[in-house]
């Protein structure tokens, strides 16, 4: 198989020049740059017998479960009745089979610096789909029916819709060598770096894209930038296709069928309840569920979901089972078999695929129970009430620009702005309430462990809402009070307060190693006995491994001053003593 070829070629290549590569200080492996971006590229295809069938898997050395090609062979088409014909573009998310292999190096160190909510996912792969149908009468059944999947950990939508629409093309075009090329032209990128802009070479074109940092602002995407890898003159390329986001979907094409829910829908977003979308294909239903996540930025959603989700999914029963409450998930659908299947799901979108101002204003909220009659409007069918009022001015605003046909591209940054700031009017005072639970610096010594910080308390965080709460940012009115005790509920809460948490910890750990990097431990020392002195080195040796492993927020200075004081005391002991420690 020819994918197996391209990794076995690399590998051989590396053997025939191993003189020549240990000349090279360069240490990166073949595909390792590739697996930076990509962890394969899946061919699926049609099998009479088998249906949906895993054809080629590039580079040929990666492995998959087999739950995890099940999964994107079934996905990797078009639901049977929706009746996609031509070229179809969407994405997916599945999970990850257990004990498989977690995040690369690279993928923590991009971590380490990229928003939370673009985080490479240990537990989850996206596949970014090309599917192409089209009639063909020399096949047995009258239509070639083929996917090109990429499937990577990084969830950079826009990115990789646009890698496989060059890639897909040229692959059912000219077959087998595409793939192969375009993984070398991979193989050669640059690592996303956060805060970096890059070229990136694919098949002749060049696509230049800004990797977010945590010091971007949301909504505010950076379009031109200093590529960190110029391409060479030499290689003749054209002029780069400049991206504009490369996580970001068209967020008010996506809204504009439910616009006058907007407030709605993001707190249920917020909150995590369970939500199916409903469409008619999977490019319309997998956008939409990835506008909903996107609604609480700079929160990360903490919850599972599935832009596009099948009956043949292996979560399916866990996700569809009424023998209890539909778990935190947003699911995106297109076979009809949900609407009865999911009838008990608490809050059901249903959107079509050609919205109008006219049709907009009509799509007025629904019971529930309205499904039970597998009611195919589309609106928002829940007996939600929300806690919090419309700010009827943003969606006036909105609603006049479709009237006058302002560009999509100024309709999402306003409907984006407006999200952000009413998330940020929310996360606020969380922030604030949560910076207080930090213990005083001066009561933090040199000579004890590191304080923790004090216990998260609803009912006090609650009591500050009345002198700093949202409204201190936000004009809408409305119970907040209630919205976070809800919120309080939900796994956003719960992936929250972790990570605040752990950011707290280990910003009192880094402060309690300066202060014991400027204490005099000279002094200290004295009248100490031998296995104290001894105790006080393995402990310091250990902090500083530590802080290394966990990447605590410690100056290098910091790092050199404690290794200095180390010294200091490893002198005061007696030579074998020193000896030891010093080879240990």
């Amino acid at each position: 198989m020819a994918a197996s070829g391209v990794a076995d070629r690399e590998v051989g290549s590396v053997d025939d020049d191993e003189d020549e590569d240990e000349k090279n200080i360069s240490t990166i492996l073949p595909w390792d740059r590739f697996s930076n971006w990509i962890h394969c590229i899946c061919i699926v295809t049609f099998d009479l017998e088998l249906g949906q069938a895993m054809e080629i898997i590039y580079p040929g050395h990666i492995k998959l479960s087999e739950q995890e090609k099940s999964n994107i062979c079934y996905l990797a088409f078009p639901d049977s009745n929706s009746g996609c014909m031509g070229d179809t573009q969407f994405h997916m998310r599945i999970r990850q089979s257990p004990g498989r292999y977690g995040l690369l190096p690279e993928h923590q160190l991009y971590n380490q610096k990229c928003p939370v909510y673009l985080q490479a996912d240990p537990g989850y792969y996206y596949g970014y789909v090309y599917f192409r149908q089209v009639k063909d009468k020399s096949l047995p059944r009258g239509y070639f029916q083929k996917s090109v999947v990429i499937v990577s950990r990084l969830p950079f939508v826009s990115l990789f819709t646009e890698v496989s629409s060059l890639i897909a093309p040229e692959f059912f075009d000219n077959g087998e060598p595409s793939i192969e090329a375009a993984c070398h032209d991979i193989d050669q990128w640059a690592s996303p770096v956060p805060g970096e802009t890059v070229n990136l070479p694919l098949l002749g074109n060049v696509l230049q894209a800004h990797i977010p940092s945590q010091s971007n602002k949301v909504g505010l995407s950076v379009i031109t930038g200093t590529p960190s890898v110029p391409c060479p003159p030499s290689l003749q390329l054209p002029l780069p296709t400049v991206l504009r986001s490369v996580h970001e979907v068209n967020m008010f094409q996506c809204f504009a069928p439910v616009i006058s829910h907007m407030h709605l829908l993001w707190e249920l977003v917020l909150t995590a309840e369970p939500i199916v979308v409903m469409a008619s294909s999977p490019t319309t239903c997998s956008e939409m569920v990835q506008a909903l996540v996107s609604m609480v930025a700079p929160l990360m959603f903490c919850a599972d979901y599935r832009p596009y989700f099948t009956i043949h999914d292996s979560e399916f029963k866990e996700y569809t089972t009424k023998a209890h409450a539909p778990p935190p998930v947003i699911l995106g659908v297109t076979n009809p078999f949900f609407a009865k299947t999911l009838q008990h799901w608490p809050h059901i979108i249903r959107i079509c695929d050609a919205p109008n101002i006219a049709s907009t204003q009509k799509h007025k909220l629904k019971k529930g129970g309205n499904l039970k009659m597998l009611d195919s409007k589309p609106g928002v069918y829940t007996h939600y009430r929300p806690f919090l009022h419309k700010d009827k001015g943003i969606l006036k605003k909105l609603l006049k620009g479709m009237q006058i046909k302002r560009p999509g591209e100024v309709q999402t940054a306003l409907l984006r702005r407006h999200l952000l700031e009413l998330t940020q009017s929310f996360m606020i005072p969380l922030e604030r309430y949560m910076a207080s639970l930090m213990p005083l610096q001066k009561n933090i010594s040199p000579y004890k462990a590191a304080p923790t910080p004090r216990p998260f308390n609803p009912d006090d965080f609650l009591a500050t809402l009345e002198t700093s709460g949202p409204q201190l940012t936000s004009g809408i009115k409305g119970d907040w009070v209630g919205l976070y005790k809800r919120f309080f509920r939900s796994p956003n809460f719960s992936g929250w307060f972790n990570a605040r948490y752990r950011e707290l910890s280990q910003k009192l750990q880094a402060l309690q190693l300066e202060a014991l990097s400027d204490a005099d431990l000279k002094v200290w020392v004295q009248g100490k006995q031998e296995v104290e002195v001894v105790d006080m080195i393995l402990r310091i040796r250990h902090k500083l491994e530590q802080s290394e492993l966990e990447d605590l927020p410690l100056r290098d200075t910091t790092r050199d001053q404690l290794r200095l004081r180390m010294a200091d005391i490893i002198c005061t002991l007696p030579d074998d003593l020193k000896t030891v420690l010093k080879t240990s």
